[in-house]
């Protein structure tokens, strides 16, 4: 009863059914496994200390900013130069920008450094004078940011002055100079009272250490692969047992061959259809060859 199975149109559904549902489940167990990753490393974020309250050290010392370096404090020393703002940046649910400033180091290259965040809108906003001469800053070291990040602006248009991105590569667009890829938020307000009206910026956690979107939408991947798996094993089994009932029905006489084959193939034409009506068909009465008692005229 099975033996269509062998049949070179089974060959191919068979081959495909085998390759598509381990295929379904090595996705489907990746994704999970990218879920568990993020769910460890959530759980060792919050085993961890607080970075902040790591002894600081030099920046150098902490680059590339990754996982572990994120958040902890970094100390430097230069000079400010160039100043930016960068709107569309919230802080307790209030609508501000921060107020980024560019710190010449001895190296030649320029950190960048959120002094604080102020209210309202960036455009002609009165914003704190930066200290001059040499200054040392301790700051929360904090990675580039990206187009995922939030309150990142990707429009542009922005007037001159502002910036969307804190971005090494970015800024190095707006200034003559190196930039580290790398910033710093400073958690105080700076002393000597130039920024007290600003609020420090807390530092952000790390990208892909928390339980974020990002992790459910593997969660949801996951189920989505295993249910396709199993939708090709369902679909299989149901054209399988659809063929066997057709042979069994043929064996038993129930359903003429004829008939099965123009079930499995119902584009095929029948020899009438396709040659026209037949050819004992009745003539047209509306015929010239009729006359008015439908006789046929001879």
């Amino acid at each position: 009863m099975y033996r269509f199975l062998l049949t070179p149109r089974w060959w191919g559904i068979n081959l495909f059914v085998v390759l598509a549902i381990p295929f379904c489940v090595f996705m489907g167990t990746w994704q999970l496994g990218r879920f568990e990753d993020r769910v460890q490393s959530h759980e060792q974020a919050e085993k961890a200390p607080d970075p902040s309250t790591r002894a600081a050290k030099p920046l150098d010392a902490l680059l590339p900013v990754d996982k572990v370096t994120s958040g902890r404090p970094a100390t430097a020393t230069g000079t400010y130069a160039d100043q930016f703002l960068v709107p569309g940046r919230k802080l307790e649910d209030r609508e501000g920008f921060y107020v980024l400033n560019m710190l010449r180091t001895d190296s030649g290259k320029a950190l960048p450094v959120v002094r604080g965040w102020l209210p309202g809108s960036a455009t002609d906003a009165r914003v704190p004078a930066a200290p001059k001469g040499e200054v040392t800053v301790t700051g929360d070291l904090q990675a580039s940011e990206n187009t995922h990040s939030d309150g990142v602006n990707v429009r542009g248009g922005l007037p001159s002055g502002q910036v969307g991105m804190i971005s090494a590569a970015t800024l190095v667009n707006l200034v003559p100079y190196d930039v580290y890829d790398a910033w710093v938020t400073l958690p105080e307000a700076e002393a000597g009272g130039t920024g007290g009206a600003m609020k420090p910026v807390p530092a952000a956690a790390p990208e892909g250490s928390g339980l974020d979107l990002k992790a459910f939408q593997n969660l949801g991947y996951t189920g989505e692969w295993f249910v396709f798996a199993a939708f090709v094993l369902f679909m299989w089994f149901r054209l399988v047992r659809r063929e066997a009932e057709a042979e069994r029905d043929i064996a038993l006489g129930l359903v003429p061959e004829e008939a099965a084959a123009e079930a499995a193939d119902p584009a095929a034409e029948t020899p009438d259809a396709a040659e026209g009506a037949p050819k004992d068909a009745p003539e047209d009465p509306s015929s010239p060859d009729y006359d008015v008692a439908s006789t046929p005229v001879r």
